[in-house]
């Protein structure tokens, strides 16, 4: 049930879900009090606006995503854990596993496994079974990470967790199973990684960050406000960019959530 509460409440406070509350609204006030329905309209569309804005955008995901950027080359660890959230089951007609845009995390695992960093790489991932069933995300990840040059020997599954905190309890308990210690390469999308630091060194572990996945980078923030043209286009609507605000929204309110129940 919580983390049903955790997917569906949070709505309210993303733009879409906030905007379409808010439309509801006016629909109900229309008739005996149009002023406060025009209120809530105005209210409606600037939220859509800023949430869809470039620079709004670049900031808020900014926010998260550039507190752990690694400095210098990263450092041997006794594991390398590579988080679920980018991997689609191949449900016809997909012939294989798909990647999500966080799927990066799958080519960064393997890469750092090729590099040396550790010498047991864990894919941590269930799979919800209302929201997209299916293998574990961590068997999908183990099979391209597999055709990416990592033996099935050196790769070990948390098949069952279906959060961040749960990734970090169950890959914890990896750890003391097989002997290693607490010293970890994260491997997680870099707008998480703020939350799954916290989560992981709350379990006693020393996670070092490898984000990957970066949506905002030094050059996109130069081209935001380079050119005319590119300023008039930070400012017209854009889904994607609302989608990706929503995104860093939901960590922020991971966040809270995390820390009110302790997890953090």
């Amino acid at each position: 049930m919580f983390l049903f509460l955790s997917k569906l409440l949070p709505l309210f406070f993303y733009p879409l879900g906030l905007a379409c509350l808010l439309l509801i609204v006016a629909l109900v006030l229309l008739w005996k009090k149009p002023g406060w329905a025009a209120g809530a309209i105005a209210l409606a569309l600037v939220v859509l606006l800023v949430g869809s804005n470039g620079w709004f955008y670049g900031w808020i995901v900014r926010s998260l995503e550039w507190q752990n950027i690694p400095r210098g080359e990263l450092p041997k660890a006794d594991a390398i854990v590579v988080l679920g959230g980018g991997v689609k089951s191949a449900f016809p007609p997909r012939p294989a596993p798909d990647l999500a845009e966080e799927g990066d995390r799958v080519f960064y695992a393997a890469q750092l496994y090729r590099e040396g960093k550790a010498a047991i790489v864990i894919a941590s991932g269930g799979r919800i079974e209302w929201r997209g069933s299916g293998e574990p995300e961590s068997q999908d990840m183990a099979k391209i990470m597999a055709d990416l040059g990592v033996p099935a020997s050196a790769i070990s599954q948390d098949t069952t967790s279906l959060n961040t905190y749960e990734n970090a309890v169950n890959v914890a308990y990896i750890l003391a199973e097989k002997n290693l210690g607490r010293r970890i390469l994260l491997v997680t999308s870099a707008m998480h990684m703020p939350r799954s630091l916290l989560i992981f060194k709350k379990q006693g572990m020393e996670p070092i960050a490898a984000p990957t996945d970066f949506l905002v980078t030094q050059k996109d923030l130069q081209e935001s406000t380079g050119t005319t043209q590119a300023i008039l286009l930070n400012l017209i609507p854009d889904a994607d960019r609302l989608q990706k605000t929503t995104r860093a929204l939901k960590e922020y309110v991971g966040l809270l959530i995390y820390w009110l129940r302790g997890w953090i």
